[in-house]
């Protein structure tokens, strides 16, 4: 079967999205029924003149979704789909799930998770108990609308040991989220119709968020060293979101030139720097570089911190360092605007800190993740060699690896097979380009070192004989 959707390249809406959107309507409209054979990734890129990418991203979705097939060996087909009562709503850009559940997945690279093994789980939940049992009556009460005092003040602390960051509680905004802090940045700096600079590719729920808040966004492209600093010297961006501890999802750290450089584009324009320190904690290889935020002299540094890699993401627990400009702005046109997460939360965080739980957490973290990192790194080198190339290995809760021979959706299909479940990060980039389909991801916190060694065994044995 040949099809001949109408892509226009002059629109902003990528040609992955216009080729997935047609062909989920002429499913959802009868017009391609059940059953029939779709053409294959190679003649659909040839009939089209697009690249192998775009068609695979499409498929991709749509197989995700349920409404394609595929069966190997014989081709991909038009699934059986129930009708919906309501058709649900579209996205400009779909997101790109990199597979299917299974049941049958023994090894699952998914990044993000931690490790509930080590989790002091008795000591979290007498810090909880303990809260609900201070006196007076503030059980009942609103949290203080930026943050519980005693927490924010162990954030100060903390930060200033561990990151060089010097801060004031004062300064210190607690929220339910890093999506939430950039939702609110993006509102007290009235970023409306601006541009926001953001590392092409970059974690899309930080994108997602500037997208909805109405910013222009500038895809800044990544070198050996991070973002471009020349691109967003060039650029009219009011503010630049950037990740300089360890690029998501390319993991390179941005170097001390760099930072200078991204300081002084702020000094000069006036623009502001969001610094998201997300997993500053989990560093193997060199020596710490300081924050963004521990170099600005001239208060154009937003700090973003988070809970959820170092401690639990389901505390729904974050953190924003304000300049005292901002924070005075953010006092005065917030003022109605109540705290988002619970009080009791936020008062056990604080009392597990106070009693060096955290920072005992911490350690024991860090030699478990870099136990799991060596053994992820040595099993890629027993078992895949020169077949990929790792890279973003110095630091953080996943790499990267670049593949060779054999594309992202090929391996994580023949993974699957297996029983072992990797990702693509082709979400990651606002425009993917030809080469994006060569990476896997691979998330390592909330696996076993057998887990590990052998979801890389299971991976290795689906890379074709040679990489060459």
């Amino acid at each position: 079967m040949e099809i001949t959707p109408f892509l226009q390249r002059e629109l902003p809406e990528p040609l992955y999205s216009q080729l997935y959107h047609w062909i989920k309507k002429e499913i959802e409209e009868g017009r391609l029924l059940p059953g029939m054979k779709m053409p294959s990734i190679r003649q659909l890129t040839a009939h089209l003149e697009v690249s192998r990418n775009t068609v695979e991203s499409a498929y991709q979705q749509l197989q995700s979704e349920g409404y394609l097939e595929s069966v190997p060996k014989s081709g991909i087909w038009v699934a059986e789909i129930e009708k919906p009562l309501l058709h649900p709503i579209e996205l400009k850009h779909p997101v790109m799930p990199e597979c299917k559940p299974s049941s049958d997945v023994r090894v699952d690279f998914e990044y993000g998770n931690v490790d509930l093994d080590k989790f002091p789980l008795k000591q979290w939940k007498k810090c909880l108990s303990d809260a609900v049992g201070q006196e007076n009556n503030w059980l009942f009460e609103y949290s203080e609308k930026q943050g519980e005092s005693a927490l924010k003040r162990e954030i100060s602390n903390y930060l200033l040991q561990s990151r060089g960051v010097r801060s004031t509680p004062e300064q210190i905004l607690i929220t339910a989220g890093t999506q939430t802090s950039m939702a609110l940045i993006c509102r007290l700096l009235a970023l409306r119709e601006q541009t926001v600079a953001i590392e092409e590719p970059g974690y899309i729920g930080v994108r997602s968020v500037i997208e909805d808040e109405g910013c222009y966004i500038d895809p800044v492209p990544l070198e050996k060293d991070g973002l471009s600093v020349e691109h967003v010297e060039r650029s009219r961006a009011k503010a630049v979101y950037v990740t300089p501890s360890h690029q998501f999802p390319f993991g390179m750290i941005l170097s001390i030139s760099k930072r200078m450089r991204l300081l002084k584009w702020a000094y000069q324009t006036g623009g502001y720097i969001i610094e998201d320190d997300y997993d500053g904690e989990f560093r193997y290889q060199g020596q710490p570089i300081p924050s963004l935020k521990s170099l600005d002299e001239e208060e154009k540094v937003i700090y973003l911190g988070t809970f959820s890699k170092s401690f639990l993401p389901s505390v729904r627990l974050s953190y924003i360092i304000f300049p005292p400009s901002l924070m005075d702005q953010y006092s005065r046109n917030f003022a109605v605007y109540n705290q988002s997460v619970s009080p009791i939360i936020q008062r056990a965080m604080a009392l597990f800190m106070q009693s060096g739980e955290f920072e005992r957490h911490i350690r024991r973290m860090r030699k478990m993740y870099q136990r799991k990192h060596q053994t992820l790194l040595k099993s890629i080198e027993q078992h895949m060699g020169t077949k990929v190339k790792i890279i973003g290995e110095k630091s953080g809760l996943h790499i990267l690896l670049q593949l060779k021979g054999i594309s992202t959706i090929e391996l994580i299909e023949k993974g699957l097979q297996k029983g072992v479940k990797a990702y693509s990060p082709i979400r990651f980039w606002l425009n993917p380009p030809p080469e994006g389909n060569s990476y896997i991801m691979l998330g390592f916190g909330g696996l076993s070192i057998d887990e590990i060694e052998k979801g890389v065994r299971l991976l290795a044995s689906c890379l074709p004989e040679t990489g060459d």
